[in-house]
């Protein structure tokens, strides 16, 4: 389950701009959230999207007020702690996910196969010299790689 705060949110795939696609099956869950057409433009468009487009997206169940999330997980933690035994393990067996293995390695593969270019280590090594591991950096990590793309 994932939650996001109106105002606050940037939900993102940004690895496309230093040259690599998204690892660690992070192609797969997103499919699985909010399907093939809509993973292609997270993807491929490299932007952050808000809570409202998140959640309309699938990507997150709800996007709520920032200032009620702590409230709303909170309830919603409360509510499943309080279920009777058995109920979470019975719930959590009969609402699978679909099998990942092949999307996983093909996920692997691609990332395998950018990670290693020429392209994908003068990006990284650019964002890593403009400061992309600082805190400033982060806040506008898009802006600061597309910046080194042209």
């Amino acid at each position: 389950m994932a939650f996001a705060a109106i105002g606050r949110t940037g939900i993102g795939q940004i690895e496309a701009l230093m040259g690599i696609v998204p690892g660690g099956g992070g192609t797969q869950y997103l499919v699985s959230r909010v399907g093939r057409n809509r993973a292609l433009e997270v993807v491929l468009g490299a932007d952050l999207h808000d809570a409202e487009t998140a959640e309309r997206y699938g990507w997150v169940n709800r996007a709520v007020p920032a200032d009620e999330l702590d409230d709303i997980v909170d309830r919603l933690a409360r509510n499943i702690a309080a279920l009777p035994d058995g109920v979470i393990v019975a719930a959590k067996r009969a609402i699978v996910p679909g099998d990942l293995a092949e999307g996983l390695l093909r996920g692997h593969d691609a990332w395998v196969g950018q990670v290693v270019s020429p392209t994908a280590e003068r990006l990284i090594r650019g964002g890593l010299a403009h400061g992309a591991q600082t805190r400033d950096g982060e806040r506008d990590l898009e802006g600061l790689l597309r910046g080194l793309a042209g």
